[in-house]
């Protein structure tokens, strides 16, 4: 249970590092605020841009085009039910996603 634990906290903490990284100085310097959206965001298929779309694992050019086509969703699995794409690709990013409706 501890490896298990140490090894969740490793990853998260190494996530957070590269993410930081990635988005330049100004995020390594707010490392609290890097750690709070990565927790908390999720993105939502319904207005996220297609840049945003194609920064998920699996997610091209082509499938984030394919998604902002297929709006709006009502539920996140129905990018597979529209066969966007494929459920190997959904089980992947499914806890990262949400589908909100408009109001």
């Amino acid at each position: 249970m501890n490896k298990l634990i140490s090894a969740l906290i490793f990853s998260a903490i190494a996530t957070l590092s590269v993410n930081a990284f990635a988005a330049g100085p100004e995020a390594a310097a707010k490392p609290a605020a890097a750690a709070k959206s990565a927790v908390e965001d999720k993105l939502d298929i319904n207005t996220a841009s297609e840049e945003q779309l194609r920064d998920f694992h699996g997610i091209g050019e082509a499938r984030a085009k394919a998604i902002i086509k297929g709006r709006p969703y009502k539920a996140k699995d129905d990018l597979v039910k529209k066969k966007i794409i494929p459920k190997g690709v959904y089980d992947k990013i499914k806890d990262n996603i949400i589908a909100k409706q408009a109001k």
